[in-house]
């Protein structure tokens, strides 16, 4: 009995710690379950966030990339669109552009002035390049007065039935034996009147010195003679340059035989093959200028035949009438005189000044105060003629020039090329008075050319032809 009793109570001991550890078992699982289920909660919770974040992420990447595209379209479709401030910012002045800035006149003056030292640039290397190749630019320059006035009579030799070369040789061969002549007249009679005006001068110089002592000025004789002592030791101490200037003299006349042949050539080909001359140069400018420019071309040439053929017409009544006047007044060498009045008036207003003011030298050397204060008399009748009647009449308003540009051109002239320069600057300056003036015209012609066959409607096209047949093959 006591063993079944012991055995009893130690099955039910062994039971009873069976079931607390049943028991502890359970509630572990339970707690297990409880903490797997409170960590998948907290799993899902953190998924439930990070994709709603992802969402957030992702709307907010779309609504970027969309504003992107709009900017980029909007700023392809606008350049120079400045787009506004966002709302949530404070109102700003969007900048202007640097173009903008910059006041209108500041532009005008700038786009002036980037244009002008273009052109005065380029000015200045061409006159570096006509002071280089002076002697061939005055030489053509010198054949071409000389086409323009002889051209005339060549034409009228091809009129009379004579062949062009023939035409050519006579007036070239004629045109150039009366300005010899001319020259050779000149030079022999200064020298058959270089005795008689030494005498007259020395004659005149002890005039003049006779009216200095008894002037008003208190002049003396010691005075006098000390003025002269004084001109013999400046030339005395000047002979090297005197001696200079004479070798320079020989270059001179060497450069002057060697231009008045160009000139004779230049001339030569001028006449016979001008118009071939001009379609080679007019080849050089650009095809789309091309059409002003062969319409300018026959109109300068016609500016430079009037002045160059009513400037011979002026300047030989010039002569005529002042070499008579002085011719009267007994002046020595009137007819020196007129030829050299003759020339001077190719030069205008300062040519005849100067060429009236030697023939005063002459006349109050030779004859006296009064005789000088007459040659001034008949200059300055002659020239106001000239200027009122004869330029206006023969010269006409073809090549009329302001007084003001013709001493500017005849100033600009002389310093650029001397002698040379002077003659040719108012004859250039018409010329390109008229070139000017006819591509002005051009221009405004063009352009309403245009704008009237912009605004004329179309006119309907004609309907297509149709084609041709074949024609038959010869058997």
């Amino acid at each position: 009995m006591p063993h079944t009793s012991r055995w009893r109570t130690g099955l039910a001991d062994s039971l009873a710690r069976a079931a607390g550890r049943l028991a502890e078992r359970k509630a572990a699982a339970e707690n297990r379950e409880e903490r797997f289920e409170e960590r998948l909660g907290e799993r899902g919770e953190a998924d439930e966030r990070r994709a709603e974040r992802r969402d957030d992420d992702r709307f907010k990447e779309r609504e970027r990339a969309h504003e992107r595209a709009r900017e980029e379209a909007h700023d392809e479709a606008h350049d120079d669109y400045v787009p506004p401030p966002p709302s949530y910012a404070p109102a700003v002045a969007a900048p202007r552009a640097p173009v903008v800035a910059v006041p209108w006149g500041v532009r005008v003056a700038a786009e002036v002035a980037w244009r002008f030292l273009i052109l005065a640039g380029s000015l200045y290397v061409l006159m570096r390049v006509i002071s280089a190749i002076k002697l061939v630019v005055l030489a053509f320059v010198a054949a071409l007065l000389i086409t323009a006035l002889l051209q005339p009579i060549v034409a009228r030799l091809k009129r009379a039935g004579l062949p062009r070369g023939l035409a050519t040789a006579v007036t070239f061969i004629g045109g150039f034996v009366v300005m010899g002549l001319v020259g050779w007249f000149v030079v022999w009679q200064v020298m058959e009147n270089t005795d008689q005006l030494s005498d007259q001068l020395q004659a005149g110089i002890g005039q003049l010195k006779k009216w200095l002592l008894n002037s008003p000025f208190h002049v003396t004789e010691k005075q006098i003679n000390q003025i002269a002592k004084n001109l013999q030791h400046a030339v005395g101490t000047n002979a090297e340059t005197i001696t200079s200037a004479g070798l320079q003299g020989v270059t001179v006349v060497l450069e002057v035989f060697t231009s008045l042949f160009l000139a004779m050539f230049s001339t030569l080909f001028l006449l016979y093959d001008g118009r071939n001359v001009w379609n080679w140069v007019l080849k050089l400018f650009p095809r789309d200028a091309r059409e002003g420019v062969a319409g300018a071309g026959p109109r300068a040439w016609r500016t430079l035949t009037l002045y160059v053929r009513g400037t011979v017409i002026v300047a030989f009544i010039d002569a005529v009438c002042i070499g008579v006047g002085i011719y009267f007044l007994g002046v020595p060498m009137a007819v020196p005189l007129a030829v050299l009045i003759f020339l001077g008036a190719f030069i205008p207003m300062v040519g005849a000044v100067a060429s009236g003011a030697l023939a005063m030298i002459v006349a109050l050397v030779t004859q006296g105060p009064f005789t000088m204060l007459m040659v001034l008399v008949v200059v300055l009748a002659v020239q106001q003629i000239e200027g009122h009647i004869l330029q206006p009449f023969i010269l006409g308003r073809a090549v009329r020039v302001h007084p003001l540009g013709v001493v500017l051109a005849v100033a600009s002239g002389s310093l650029i090329a001397g002698i040379g320069g002077a003659v040719v600057a108012v004859p250039l300056v018409a010329v390109t008075n008229t070139v000017v003036g006819y591509l002005r015209q051009h221009v405004r012609e063009n352009a309403l050319r245009q704008a009237v066959a912009e605004a004329a409607p179309p006119t309907p096209s004609a309907p297509p032809k149709p084609p041709a047949a074949p024609a038959p093959e010869e058997g």
